[in-house]
């Protein structure tokens, strides 16, 4: 009698905590989704089946894993059907308006997505995952790290890093160099990771190395957990994922104080003027409203090296690509460069604007094979989107990757390679003016585009100016979805160098 009274009592003592989240459980697996549903479907919108706790994601793990088996024609710019088979099946139609509206809310209607752990673990709760004030007081603090002025000083970096790498891949042979065959998607990502470390932490590849590979690992976390369930709470069970996910953000975490730590030591109190010492200023303001926390600047950290290198990398990826199919706009800007720098010159800052043809084609790798091939949003109450009433907690996804590829937006060359379209303008090359939108569009427009497309064409110049590139018969054309744009098996390529007078 005795044990039984303790059980009951102690059901009694839980009832009040378990009920709550019986009914949490039945409202997120069961009515939510019955309700919006339903909702949705008096709109004339409807979807895939609903299955219970799964949804939908055992299909989308199905049809994803049977896409990546697809090899694509090289020659091919139609990868929405492999990258993402789930929406390609399921949607159809896109409204451009709609979500022009939805990105370009200053209202707080619709904001970043609420996501799993891996991810913050990953990208850092820096400026694409915090909201309200704490947004608006990072991105006015984060501002002078990214002006023009600043920039132009950190073009000699980028030239530095890149003399670096292009240093690597000279072999010789007998007195002479030779074509050099390479894996390149692997070098663009080292040396990105080597120009962000340099231009804004006053670091380097080497010394940021565990970081990088920590970060790497965790990529790898988070693209696996894509397609699996996430229970609320589960992040802090000691199972075997989650104890390698704390060890991996830790190594990240340590590895980001140490070297906040070497520029407290070794600097006065101006801390210099790159990305780290004017969050380091921040940290020692008295005005709440240019104030940065010690956290605050280890998550922005985490999101500049994770982001910045992977977003201009993939671009520089996509767009060897492109110039090695199509060996003629290769010339173009080839000979664009000789014209403006010659085939020995250092590039700068002020000669960039000048190149026009390689804008263009920058432009329509943005446009074809750009690294964000999505964007999420959520509703953070009811909401009027143009004529559809959006219920509050739903996730608005803004398929980029579809809407750059659009024939009614682009025209009946919309899938094809034309740099051309945009010889009078990004707003007057389809018949939207916001069609393109590699680094999204509005008030969350990313702050660092024109620090990722000054770093690309340094890069791309000095290539062309030492190196003529063409596709290597190993390669297999398969995009893939890695939160960016991925080449699935890298991008092997031939680099035949050009005339040893400009080399440097």
């Amino acid at each position: 009698m005795e044990f039984q009274s303790t059980i009951n009592l102690l059901a009694l003592v839980l009832l009040p905590f378990v009920v709550p989240k019986i009914w949490e459980a039945c409202w997120i697996f069961l009515l939510r989704p019955w309700m919006i549903t339903r909702r949705f479907k008096k709109q004339g919108i409807s979807g895939p089946k609903y299955r219970f706790i799964y949804g939908n994601l055992k299909e989308i793990k199905k049809m994803k894993k049977e896409a990546k088996g697809w090899v694509l024609d090289p020659n091919s710019n139609d990868i929405f059907p492999r990258v993402f088979p789930h929406y390609h099946q399921w949607m159809s139609q896109y409204d451009l308006e709609l979500g022009k509206q939805i990105l370009s809310s200053k209202l707080g209607f619709a904001v970043i997505a609420k996501t799993r752990p891996e991810v913050l673990m990953l990208f850092g709760k820096g400026l694409s995952f915090i909201e309200g004030d704490d947004w608006v007081r990072h991105r006015r603090i984060l501002n002078p790290a990214f002006s023009m002025d600043r920039l132009k000083v950190m073009t000699k970096e980028m030239v530095n890093c890149t003399l670096r790498m292009l240093e690597e891949w000279r072999i010789q042979k007998n007195g002479e160099e030779v074509v050099l065959r390479m894996e390149i998607n692997k070098d663009f990502h080292r040396l990105i990771s080597d120009i962000i470390a340099t231009t804004a932490f006053g670091s380097s590849y080497e010394e940021g190395i565990e970081l990088f590979r920590s970060q790497s690992e965790l990529e790898e976390y988070f693209v696996a957990s894509l397609t699996s369930v996430f229970i609320s709470g589960t992040q802090y069970l000691p199972t075997p994922t989650n104890l390698q996910l704390w060890k991996l953000d830790k190594k990240v975490k340590d590895s980001i104080k140490r070297m906040i730590d070497a520029r407290l030591k070794s600097s006065s109190n101006n801390y210099g003027d790159d990305l780290l010492g004017i969050m380091l200023k921040a940290a020692t303001s008295e005005e709440p409203a240019k104030m940065m926390r010690m956290d605050e600047i280890i998550e922005e950290c985490k999101a500049i090296y994770f982001s910045g290198q992977g977003n201009s990398a993939i671009l520089l990826t996509w767009t060897m690509l492109l110039l090695s199919l199509h060996q003629d706009w290769q010339e173009k800007l080839r000979e664009e460069v000789f014209n403006e720098w010659g085939k020995d010159t250092i590039p700068d800052s002020d000669t960039f604007t000048k190149l026009k043809l390689m804008n263009l084609v920058l432009m329509e790798s943005l446009r074809l094979y750009g690294p964000v091939i999505k964007l999420v949003r959520e509703a953070t109450k009811d909401m009027k989107i143009g004529h559809l009433d959006i219920p509050k907690g739903t996730s608005i996804i803004i398929q980029s990757l579809k809407m750059h590829t659009d024939k009614a937006v682009w025209g009946e060359d919309a899938k094809q390679f034309n740099p051309l379209r945009f010889e009078n303008g990004v707003s007057k090359a389809a018949n939207h003016p916001n069609a393109l939108l590699p680094f999204s569009v509005g008030p969350r427009t990313c702050i660092a585009q024109n620090f990722a497309m000054m770093e690309t064409k340094t890069v791309l110049t000095m290539i062309l100016q030492r190196f003529r590139i063409s596709l290597s018969p190993e390669y297999k054309h398969t995009p893939v979805d890695k939160f960016n744009l991925y080449p699935q098996y890298g991008l092997p390529v031939m680099l035949q160098p050009l005339d040893t007078s400009a080399q440097p």
